[in-house]
């Protein structure tokens, strides 16, 4: 599995990553989603460098233009709450995509461990095209292969790309012992050496979900 670590390269990136983590700036929820979105923005962008184009020709006003533009069909998929926002972000560049959306959370039981509980998918057809799974915190990595097998069950991806805000270096291993190598690309803003005993990472940012649409019970 090829790993991008986007916040080794100095850019705008990491002043919303910094914001992300900031835990005053983090008060404001409309910023935090903002945010959230606009690193999906910059993950659209950077992904998209790496996709096939074929030459188009565009009638103006006063001629004709070749244009290089991409017609790879493309699935944006996310787990749902925390990844919207970045998944809009992703959205807002990627306009023309198909979307599938994964509900997945962690299930503790009373001796406060955890499974991961997949409850509900629903996708469109993956096979042969690009796959987009959109996630602010790769933690354990559990969560994140669980929604890539479901979605792959739909087909076959020609490539899948990964990106989240904050990865954990555990999260990383996880995905590159359980994924294709080949044929997974993972993409992080930032990349943090430590969990917790109860799997978050540190320093991170806290729960995104809450951060970005309130505390659940």
């Amino acid at each position: 599995m090829k790993v991008i670590n986007l916040g080794k390269s100095n850019s705008v990136l990491n002043r919303f990553v910094a914001e992300l983590r900031d835990r005053t700036i983090q008060k404001d929820s409309m910023r935090f989603r903002r945010n959230l979105e606009r690193v999906g923005e910059i993950f659209a962008y950077e992904i998209s460098k790496t996709l096939d184009y074929k030459t188009k020709e565009v009638e103006t006003p006063l001629g004709i233009a070749e244009c290089e533009l991409c017609e790879q069909p493309i699935v944006l998929s996310t787990i749902l709450r925390a990844g919207l926002p970045m998944h809009q972000g992703l959205l807002n560049y990627f306009d023309n995509a198909e979307n599938a959306f994964i509900a997945a959370y962690r299930k503790y039981s009373k001796e406060n461990k955890f499974k991961i509980q997949l409850e509900y998918a629903t996708s469109v057809n993956t096979e042969g095209k690009i796959l987009i799974i959109a996630d602010p915190m790769l933690a354990t990595g559990a969560s994140m292969v669980l929604a890539y097998q479901k979605l792959v069950e739909n087909g076959e991806p020609i490539h899948t790309h990964i990106v989240c805000s904050i990865a954990s270096t555990a999260g990383v291993d996880y995905l590159s012992k359980n994924l294709p190598h080949k044929r997974v690309t993972l993409w992080a803003g930032a990349i943090d050496e430590e969990l917790t005993n109860k799997s978050y990472i540190i320093p991170g940012l806290g729960d995104a979900g809450d951060l970005a649409y309130g505390k659940k019970l």
